[in-house]
């Protein structure tokens, strides 16, 4: 770890932090024109840490603003993924070797970390792997888990030239489909409408209502043991 190496992290949504905040001190709100903005320090580490919504727009939008407004030495697309590679489980922790975005492939730093996590190729795409055979089918291409804003984040390093790190934690395993339809109950703000997923879930309530309890159990799950890891690794 460097000393007061200056770190920015991006996520979708602001919970996908909440495990790291118990590691940081001095945390304080920024006024930037973002969904979400913290400031703080953890392991003599300056971080910034922003969630501006779901989807490479809004996370690649987030980036740049943070990056001109801090100088950040690393940029670290972390949160929730879900898992392509069968033996990823519910809050295992995912270090990207690479990111497949949009045709191209960008390259990603691994962090140093004797805690338990698994690596390879990120597949990030414009909506919700929703099943299980299209999570099979971008297994096929070579990827081990999925989401959505690494690749927006990824550019905005690249054009930078800062270095790029991805750290990830399983919310969805490979062979789980959804019963909720996640992708139209996403909103053009990048936020997740709570009446578009109630409505979808009473389509199905015996089956989506559990479904989408568990989620957010996993949810807790994979943003404490996410916190865990990047409170511990070196970037």
């Amino acid at each position: 770890m460097v000393s007061g190496q200056r770190i920015l992290l991006v996520a979708a949504e602001p919970r996908e932090f909440d495990g790291l905040l118990r590691f940081c001190s001095g945390v304080r709100k920024l006024q930037w024109p973002v969904y979400w903005a913290r400031s703080g320090e953890s392991g003599g580490r300056r971080l910034w840490m922003v969630a501006n919504g779901a989807g490479a727009a809004h996370a690649g939008r987030a980036a740049e603003i943070a990056c001109q407004a801090c100088g950040p030495e690393a940029v670290v697309s972390m949160g929730f993924c879900g898992a392509l590679d069968p033996a990823l489980q519910i809050g295992d922790v995912f270090a990207a070797t690479a990111v497949d975005a949009a045709g191209r492939r960008f390259d990603v730093c691994l962090p140093r970390s004797d805690a338990p996590h698994s690596t390879g190729v990120l597949a990030s795409i414009a909506h919700v792997a929703q099943t299980a055979s299209e999570k099979a089918l971008l297994r096929a291409a070579g990827a081990s888990a999925v989401e959505m804003e690494a690749g927006g984040v990824a550019q905005v390093a690249a054009q930078h030239d800062i270095p790029l790190f991805c750290v990830r934690s399983v919310t969805d395993t490979a062979t789980q489909t959804f019963v909720v339809d996640f992708n139209k109950a996403l909103r053009s703000d990048g936020h997740f409408g709570t009446i578009s997923l109630l409505t979808s879930a009473l389509g199905n309530p015996g089956k989506a209502f559990p479904e989408l309890f568990r989620l957010r159990n996993f949810c807790r799950i994979a943003s404490r043991t996410l916190g865990e890891f990047v409170a511990g690794c070196r970037f």
